[in-house]
């Protein structure tokens, strides 16, 4: 009788991969693409630029970009370049024809200077933030406002705002105050949609990683297998590989946020009670079998 070919049981086994594999397929299909929705939706706010004040021919433009937000010191660090436009301005718009006075909101430290005939240099300005906590994260947002009012030898004269975000971790939604003369956004911000869905993925890991520890030391100790040490050091492994995990979240949230309270203290419990009960079992386990080889 003849032996049974190979290639029908091949056959089947591709068969039989194919109710596994093809949904594996639209999955990835399925998460590159909302990925890639993500992304492009995200870079798209970055790029957006929002304008508020006079589009006179003979104005100051400044250009306010925001270079970091330290949520801990509720402040945002904000570049500020001014370009002299029409008559204002001199040597291809790169200098004030007089004294050029910037004065700021309230909560932006400090008005600039500029000396005329001069090359007006980019300068850096900090701004407070009001409202939220860091110890949100990631779901803290804060409130602020920026606003510039130009003088040039001492009159007022109308003012452009080309507002825009350099910041990836947060989301910056600015809102323009009609003046014709002044130019002020009032700003929210939050933490960027990738960094929520970052910190919201750790918390999972956290949790699944407590849970695969919980299942094993229950195993362990149900089972009464002793002292296993491949599974102490598995167990005693991930509890110090945790921690590390937790401090590769972006921004660098202070202990105790939210992200800490939702899983990361609450994991490490779970892994250090399993831990200890694993190695209480085991050694409670290793004694009854000494004192039985002895009897």
């Amino acid at each position: 009788m003849a032996p049974p070919s190979h290639p029908p049981r091949q056959g089947r086994s591709r068969a039989s991969l194919l109710p596994v594999l093809l949904p594996l397929a639209i999955l990835i299909v399925v998460a590159v693409s909302v990925g890639s929705w993500l992304q492009f939706t995200e870079r798209q706010a970055i790029d957006t630029v929002h304008t508020a004040g006079s589009s006179a021919a003979d104005r100051v433009d400044v250009e306010a970009t925001v270079q970091r937000v330290d949520a801990a010191a509720r402040e945002l660090l904000l570049r500020v370049r001014v370009t002299p436009r029409g008559t204002l301005g001199e040597e291809e718009e790169s200098a004030p024809v007089a004294d050029l006075s910037l004065q700021t909101s309230a909560a932006t430290l400090g008005d600039l200077e500029f000396k005329a005939h001069e090359r007006a240099a980019t300068r850096d300005v900090q701004v407070a933030m009001t409202g939220g906590s860091v110890s949100d994260y990631p779901f803290d947002t804060y409130e602020t406002g920026i606003g510039f009012r130009a003088l040039v030898d001492g009159k007022q004269v109308p003012v452009r705002m080309l507002f825009s975000n350099n910041d990836t971790l947060f989301s910056v939604t600015a809102t323009p105050f009609p003046d014709r003369q002044e130019a002020a956004l009032a700003l929210e911000l939050a933490r960027s949609g990738s960094l929520i869905v970052f910190a919201v993925f750790m918390m999972v890991v956290m949790w699944a990683l407590a849970a695969a520890v919980l299942i094993g030391a229950w195993y362990l100790t149900t089972r009464g297998e002793g002292l296993v040490w491949p599974a102490l050091a598995w167990m005693a492994a991930t509890l110090f590989a945790l921690a590390a995990f937790r401090n590769t979240a972006p921004g660098t949230p202070p202990i105790g946020c939210v992200l800490d309270w939702f899983a990361f203290l609450w994991a490490e419990t779970v892994i250090a009670l399993c831990l200890i009960a694993v190695v209480v079992t085991g050694v409670r386990t290793a004694l009854r079998s000494d004192d039985t080889l002895r009897t």
